[in-house]
């Protein structure tokens, strides 16, 4: 019975709660080994060039999380930050430009510097594309604009010139630099190692693009980058929404693609979504439903996956939550607690993809900021402290990771998720409050002396505040995400 405990969860009296919640960890029994690594994304935009007031702080946080596979987006709203060949070659001239590009990108890979990393150029240079006109590119750097990724058919129909271009692109910082189309050298100096590169963004979305046009894409720039570099691996598709199973069933089919073109990884994304007049008491539904509508599509995206292509690993890159403010005026209030909805919703969502063994779990994004998906932040722009969403990636990330051994976990109640881990580095007890109701939590005198970690309503943008359970129990503050450790 020493493997066998039993914590009892009661709610606290002032609230009037009559139910007694409970939860059973057996030690002894194994569900699944965990292989999934907890990580981000970063995407490009002016609050993290250098100059900004939040530039180094948001980069030491980014380094202090420690996190493989962190993946790197330049993308379509900042064309002169995102798109390193702007214009055509014409007179004898090409326009490749990388100086406002290269200090984003190298404070990136200095932050990531010993881990492994994801790169994701994006946005593929407009002229690439049929348009009835040029696509116009604004003046600042740091303009927001929503419509450059204009056209649907590349004007090479082998889709070749974009090949060329991303593997000039990844020549650039593996191999030192690249030729031009003219024949030019370019030299950059940098050797970096990629391991991994991401093939556009939400292509379900961007270019009105098909399965069998993506695909078409995907296959002309893995089979150029891989003459320059054949250990390279690639990530697939990084759908929008995953609810399209065509997409998935025509992409993973080996005989959709040319002869010798892998299929490391795909990707998808899910953020829930909601509005700022919902508050926390609605939130705390809606947006956990959604996340278990998307649990469910994972599921039968795993099934089409194990069919077709089983050694092709997944990527979940982007998960958070998207409030409709973020499309309205840039001085909308999100209120604090707003913070630990989202960050107990990607715990929520890390823990129903740990147990569907997905490889790479990715809370999106480092910064966001008015006018770029302000409610997707992981820092606050005002500050440069980082807010509850990212404390609560470093929680997991510092205690869980693959090769941790899921255990067999029940709860009885309502608002209270567990799950116990145990872990080369010890026990693990990971809890969620999904509600906004305190809970408080009765522990077995087996547990005095355990250090529990938490992040909720009370720590704002602070670290987890850590202490010994000294007591009979522990409270469960409202939206809560802790870590019992021994």
């Amino acid at each position: 019975m020493k493997k066998r405990w039993l914590l009892f969860f009661l709610a606290i009296p002032a609230l009037g709660q009559a139910q007694k919640d409970s939860l059973v960890v057996d030690w002894g029994q194994t569900q699944l080994i965990s292989k999934s690594v907890a990580t981000l994304q970063v995407v490009v935009n002016p609050p993290l060039r250098r100059g900004s007031p939040i530039h180094d702080p948001s980069f030491a946080a980014l380094a202090a999380l420690g996190c493989d596979y962190v993946r790197y987006v330049p993308w379509l709203p900042y064309p002169k930050l995102a798109v390193a060949e702007l214009r055509p070659p014409a007179d004898r001239q090409t326009s490749w430009d990388f100086s406002l590009i290269d200090p984003m990108t190298l404070d990136f890979l200095q932050a990531t510097k010993g881990h492994p990393v994801i790169l994701n150029f994006s946005t593929i240079p407009a002229w690439m594309y049929k348009t009835e006109k040029p696509v116009a590119i604004p003046v600042n750097a740091d303009s927001v604009v929503w419509d450059y990724t204009q056209g649907t058919a590349p004007r090479d129909s082998t889709c070749a010139e974009i090949g060329n271009y991303y593997a000039r692109l990844y020549s650039w910082y593996t191999k030192g630099g690249f030729k031009d189309e003219l024949g030019k050298e370019h030299t950059s100096g940098y050797h970096y190692d990629i391991p991994y590169w991401e093939v556009l963004n939400e292509v379900d979305f961007e270019h009105s693009n098909t399965p069998e046009t993506y695909t078409r894409i995907y296959d002309a720039v893995v089979g150029s980058i891989r003459k320059v570099s054949p250990e390279t691996k690639f990530v697939g598709m990084a759908l929008a929404y995953p609810d399209r199973p065509e997409w998935f069933e025509y992409f993973l089919n080996p005989a959709n693609h040319r002869p010798g073109i892998p299929l490391d990884m795909i990707s998808y994304h899910f953020y829930a979504s909601g509005s700022i007049q919902q508050g926390t008491p609605v939130m705390q539904y809606t947006f956990f439903d959604q996340a278990d509508g998307f649990l469910k599509e994972v599921k039968f995206i795993e099934s089409i996956r194990k069919r077709l292509s089983p050694s092709t690993r997944t990527t979940v890159d982007e998960i958070g939550s998207i409030l409709s403010s973020d499309n309205g005026p840039s001085d909308a209030n999100i209120p604090d607690d707003y913070w630990n909805v989202s960050g107990a919703l990607y715990a929520y969502v890390y823990l129903g993809l740990v147990r569907m063994g997905i490889d790479l779990i990715g809370e999106s994004q480092l910064v966001g900021y008015p006018t770029q998906f302000p409610s997707v932040s992981m820092i606050n722009w005002k500050t440069g402290k980082p807010n509850a969403r990212y404390w609560v990636l470093k929680l997991i990330h510092d205690n869980l990771g693959p090769g941790d051994a899921l255990v067999n976990t029940s709860v009885v109640g309502d608002g209270l998720v567990a799950q116990g881990f145990s872990t080369a580095r010890g026990k693990r007890v990971l809890l969620i409050n999904r509600s906004n109701r305190p809970i408080m939590l009765a522990l077995p005198s087996a547990l005095q002396g355990a250090r529990f970690s938490v992040v909720d309503v009370s720590t704002g943008d602070n670290e987890a505040v850590s202490s010994a359970i000294g007591g009979p129990g522990i409270e469960l503050k409202p939206l809560a995400v802790g870590v019992i450790s021994f």
